[in-house]
């Protein structure tokens, strides 16, 4: 194997490392959105 391809291959490996962790830390710190509750809408009506 070439220098390059060494150089590339370690490149590639690094930014896929890179934007992994980034998205992995994006979905630990992004707040859960508050969605409404399916069955409070039908607490009224009767079984």
């Amino acid at each position: 194997m070439g220098s390059s391809a060494l150089i590339m291959m370690v490149v590639v490996q690094v930014l896929v490392t890179i934007i992994t962790g980034y998205f992995f830390y994006k979905v630990l710190v992004t707040p859960p959105k508050m969605e409404p509750d399916s069955y409070s809408e039908n607490d009224d009506e009767e079984r």
